[in-house]
């Protein structure tokens, strides 16, 4: 592919628009058509976004000609089904995470897009993103020490009613999986795979975990304690201690940069204190909030003829995928067949 990457959006809520709002900003890149159950939705979305087409049903937007690639936006529990009939066009996916409820529909949809020969990724921006890259690949070459700790935590008070699908066990409400994957993934991007995990969770009256504390011992004998929350607003915040200081990230989710401050001798014995602080920048600009450093992710792949982002590989989802699954069945966690 040399010309516009064409996109196609399926579903129009609330990350529907994120993603949109960063797409336009995408060099290109280009929305020529949006899908939603409701064709009144989609054309408000695509006069909104400026896309050439409204469909009124998911099956009409996938089989659109004039799009190569499609954004499923959707709760995780209706990802599997989505991807499937997207393959079965011949389109190209980006999926948002988690890629669904279990590992093992996770692993049907890396099947089918083997089977049909299209690209398929997951929508974890935060890879894709040029601090988080930057960070990890200095990280690994020793620059900073050898890291023993992480800690991340994500959190936030859902305002929204009892039948919204952040409190819908069907839909794959879970504060584990719409908050705590970015904790995991970013002690798998900076650690490497977890060698064990554990979790405690405080489950709602409907049996989705609203709060969710892990431990995990990661390659080298590091340690890392995530946290995620439906019901409280946490700081957002991410820190690595290492062997020679500790990296700060004010917030990790979007950041704009990491800060690393050495510990260096001070005045008399076995006193050591801050000493000049490195600013982490990424190495190319952040696009909007980060969702199109991931669009343009999966342009840059369709370009070369690649099947998965050597960024999100299928393999290091499945992982998160199977890590999830175990912190679920620990702490009580199930969804509807």
């Amino acid at each position: 592919m040399t010309d516009d990457i064409r996109w196609g959006i399926l579903a129009t809520g609330k990350i529907a628009h994120s993603f949109a709002r960063d797409l336009a900003l995408v060099p290109g890149a280009r929305l020529t058509a949006v899908g939603s159950r409701r064709l009144d939705s989609a054309q408000a979305f695509a006069q909104e976004y400026g896309a050439a087409a409204a469909h009124g049903s998911y099956e009409d937007l996938v089989s659109d000609p004039d799009v190569d690639v499609i954004y499923i936006a959707t709760p995780h529990a209706l990802h599997l089904e989505n991807a499937r009939i997207a393959f079965e066009a011949g389109k190209h996916v980006l999926c948002e995470k988690p890629l669904t409820l279990r590992t093992s529909d996770a692993e049907e949809m890396v099947r089918l897009a083997k089977q049909h020969d299209r690209f398929l990724m997951e929508a974890m921006w935060m890879a894709c993103h040029p601090v988080i890259r930057e960070l990890k690949d200095r990280l690994a070459s020793g620059e900073f020490g050898t890291p023993s700790h992480v800690h991340a935590e994500l959190g936030f008070k859902v305002q929204a009613g009892p039948d919204d699908r952040m409190f819908d066990p069907a839909l794959g409400a879970s504060a584990l999986l719409d908050m705590g994957i970015y904790p995991l993934t970013f002690a798998h991007l900076m650690l490497g795979e977890a060698e064990a995990l554990t979790a405690m969770a405080v489950l709602s009256d409907r049996g989705i975990d609203q709060d969710v504390a892990v431990a995990g011992r990661y390659p080298g004998g590091a340690l890392a304690t995530m946290t995620a929350s439906l019901t409280a607003y946490s700081s957002r915040k991410a820190e690595i201690a290492t062997s020679l200081g500790r990296i700060d990230l004010a917030d990790f989710h979007h950041p704009a940069k990491a800060v690393f401050v050495p510990q260096v001798p001070g005045e008399g014995s076995w006193v050591l204190v801050p000493g000049e602080p490195v600013e982490i920048l990424g190495r190319e600009p952040v696009i909007g909030q980060g969702y199109g450093n991931e669009a343009a992710e999966v342009g840059r792949c369709l370009r070369e003829g690649l099947r998965e982002s050597p960024l999100v590989p299928h393999d290091q989802t499945l992982t998160l995928m199977r890590q999830m699954d175990e912190l679920c069945a620990r702490a009580g966690v199930t969804f509807p067949a």
